[in-house]
């Protein structure tokens, strides 16, 4: 039986860890068996080493769905590092009240405000890839390595590139559409193990 409650998937491999068991940020939320893989910074330590820039004065989130696979150094970096570009200056003024004698209460002026970072189901996200405050990833889609993600991705996309754009469609959008009604990643543990095979082989007739 899988366990989504452990830290570590695999026996003696404490480079993967399954992420919504080492969050302690109330504003990020990981889905079961969602993992983080990384063999340069011990794992655990996602959020301080992969989430950036996400301060409680934004009321931000990260919301990460179940059975991603997230690469190490996939970053994301939140509001704060959005310097205002509505003002004449970038120079985040608010942010230094004190030294222009401004209101402390106006510092969130300093930055635009884009959102939460949304990740659907079954998201691949490769190797140092960075995603951008506001954006959200469709259900199936893969996240190429060292893309940079500045705009939304469509379900069953692959995207790639700086900034990322669409690079092809996983499946025909009859099959897109039948997955994104079947959503298996709901399904419970024993049903998704029974068509395990199926899954991986694309035998959307084999599914039972």
């Amino acid at each position: 039986m899988a366990d989504s409650s452990k830290i570590y998937p695999r026996t003696g491999d404490a480079q993967t860890v399954y992420l919504k068991n080492v969050i302690t940020r109330p504003n990020i939320e990981a889905g079961d068996y969602t993992m983080y893989n990384d063999f340069i910074h011990d794992p655990a330590e996602f959020e301080q080493n992969n989430v950036f820039y996400q301060y409680p004065i934004n009321q931000d989130r990260l919301i990460i769905g179940k059975f991603c696979s997230i690469a190490c150094g996939a970053k994301f970096l939140f509001n704060s590092a959005n310097h205002t570009m509505a003002s004449l200056s970038t120079y985040p003024f608010p942010l230094f009240f004190e030294e222009w004698g401004l209101e402390k209460k106006e510092v969130a002026a300093a930055w635009d405000n884009k959102g939460d970072i949304r990740i659907g189901n079954d998201v691949w996200i490769g190797y140092d890839a960075v995603i951008l405050a506001g954006v959200t990833i469709g259900d199936g889609a893969i996240i190429g390595a060292r893309a940079v993600v500045t705009k939304d991705v469509p379900p069953y996309t692959v995207a790639g590139g700086v900034p990322a754009k669409p690079l092809k469609k996983r499946f025909d959008d009859d099959t897109i559409a039948w997955l994104l009604r079947l959503k298996w990643w709901d399904w419970p543990e024993e049903k998704i193990k029974k068509n395990i095979r199926a899954i991986q082989s694309g035998r959307l007739d084999q599914l039972e």
